[in-house]
């Protein structure tokens, strides 16, 4: 299916001090990190649309990759970014946003090519697969370069019962050059299931996990050495069926070419 150059597949701040940082607030919920080894996760995101007829089954693939399905050599980190380009098929897709449309149209340019379609997956931002094949998926992630993960230290609290605000502190452990990199911090929301009454997938319950809610930019850092501590908080306004029980947070760090340099994952604190 394609249309302009779509288809659908199948069917902040910056410093060079010691310390990059922002003020949180007090009396909040603290996560420690997970031990880290000399190699992080590996980030795989999927853009993908309830409008696409072979979203759902890509959906269900990279579910089950983030539930550990698979033996792989190194962890992952799922992203799934519903993009809104479907939306006119016959049915609105409740996760889609245009944001997450030019996110991908970034990874189309950065890779060279020709159309954006659904679904398709990005691996540490560097090689793309379309998601119908089980082992190209795997030898995807198998040969993607990895990093070390970050440290980061994350501290949640409500300010209110509308939002959610995040402090991390930690040190990136990949040195920075001039060029500089954004620290970027996903909420994300397993678990969801939808009714699809109109549109490609119609009469289709549909199942969606690790799909992105926010995205937001912790900092922008240059000229930063592996070990120097970064900072900063951010804060999520939240949609009104919002459950922590649900939801985890991906941090990455990310350059200018759109290539991921580590990640680092935390589940949200316990009915917060």
């Amino acid at each position: 299916m394609a249309r302009r150059l779509l288809a659908c597949f199948g069917r902040g701040s910056s410093s060079s001090r010691n310390e990059v940082h922002a003020h949180g607030k007090t009396n909040a919920k603290v996560v420690e990190a997970p031990p880290s080894s000399a190699e992080g996760p590996i980030l795989v995101e999927l853009f993908s649309s309830q409008g696409c007829a072979t979203s759902p089954t890509a959906e269900l693939l990279l579910s089950r990759l983030g539930r550990g399905d698979f033996q792989l050599d190194a962890p992952v980190i799922v992203l799934a970014y519903h993009v809104d380009y479907w939306d006119y098929m016959g049915w609105k897709d409740p996760y889609g946003s245009s944001h997450w449309t030019v996110r991908q149209k970034a990874y189309v340019e950065a890779l060279r090519l020709d159309t954006m379609f659904t679904p398709q997956v990005v691996v540490q931002g560097r090689a793309q697969c379309v998601v119908n094949d089980e082992d190209v998926l795997l030898s995807t992630i198998a040969s993607a370069p990895r990093f070390p993960a970050p440290t980061f230290q994350a501290n949640f609290q409500r300010p209110t019962s509308e939002s959610l605000q995040v402090a991390l502190t930690g040190a990136l452990r990949s040195k920075v050059d001039n060029n500089g990199v954004n620290v970027m911090v996903a909420l994300y929301e397993s678990g969801l299931v939808n009714d699809c009454p109109t549109g490609e997938n119609k009469g289709k319950v549909l199942s969606n996990d690790f799909v992105v809610r926010k995205l937001e930019k912790l900092c922008t850092v240059k000229d930063i050495s592996a070990k120097k501590t970064v900072s900063g908080t951010v804060a999520f306004t939240l949609w009104d069926s919002f459950n922590s029980n649900k939801c985890a947070i991906a941090v990455f760090v990310q350059n200018s070419s759109h290539q991921i340099l580590g990640s680092q994952n935390f589940q949200l604190p316990d009915d917060m």
